[in-house]
């Protein structure tokens, strides 16, 4: 299963790819979770001991390493299309309790859109860690930048996470419209930081007709983990409706099918 987890700032999407992650590898699972936020806070979330994150390089933080990857080191004028990303997990990535980590970073660059050289080689990148044998998790970085660049284009599940209000339901209808661009065969929302009744309703109303495949509670220990990683964790109620997450996503039909 290859799970791209996506939604508007701060609703809480991190925290619900970290859960996830450590869900599947308290199951058996081989793990890969994939870090694309510029913020790189995932690592921290999923509990990694300091010292192991410290040796943690942002992969496009490493000019070189891209300009090399894209064909561009020698100032060419021309770039890979298809460059070679097959040893960077083995040569990057980190791990801890079961799970794999590998922080991928995020490249901007003005008016480039996906034409950018390094990002053509994140997006290989992303197109080659979905094809092994694991379950990765894709943790994007907020708004809907990383449909447009395609980044997203090869998962299996895209998780929109919501928080029960209009602005994120606003942005889960966006982040639907592209992901049906994209022909992403599945498409679900996680509403979080749900408290009562009327804000699951809410969530379900303005879920943009996708499937609403878990209420995560509110937790108010959980609130000030993008300043604090790693400070919080969820109580037994945000575990079990995680579980349910888990098992909603395995169940999830195609488009079509």
């Amino acid at each position: 299963m290859k799970i791209a987890v996506s939604g508007k700032g701060g609703v809480g999407k991190t925290t619900v790819c970290a859960a996830l992650a450590r869900a599947y590898a308290a199951a058996g699972d081989h793990v890969l979770a994939v870090d694309a936020d510029p913020n790189n806070c995932l690592g921290e979330a999923m509990g990694f001991p300091p010292d192991v994150l410290e040796s943690v390089t942002p992969l496009s933080q490493m000019k070189d390493l891209l300009a090399e990857r894209a064909g561009t080191a020698e100032g060419g004028g021309f770039f890979a299309l298809n460059p070679q990303v097959d040893d960077l997990l083995g040569r990057y990535g980190v791990s801890h309790d079961g799970i794999t980590l590998l922080v991928m970073g995020s490249v901007t660059q003005a008016a480039a859109g996906c034409t950018c050289p390094e990002n053509a080689v994140l997006r290989a990148l992303t197109r080659h860690l979905v094809e092994q044998d694991l379950v990765v998790l894709l943790d994007m970085e907020a708004g809907i930048e990383h449909l447009g660049r395609g980044t997203a284009r090869y998962v299996d599940v895209l998780l929109v996470v919501t928080e029960p209000t209009q602005a994120s339901l606003q942005t889960v209808r966006r982040i639907a419209d592209l992901a049906e661009q994209l022909h992403i065969p599945r498409c679900a929302v996680v509403g979080n930081k749900i408290a009562g009744e009327a804000a699951a309703e809410f969530v379900r109303a303005g879920a943009a007709g996708l499937p609403v495949v878990g209420l995560l509670p509110f937790d108010p220990r959980l609130g000030h983990l993008d300043l604090q990683p790693g400070a919080g964790r969820p109580d037994e109620g945000f575990a079990r409706e995680i579980e349910r997450v888990r098992g909603a996503i395995t169940a999830l039909p195609a488009k079509g099918a």
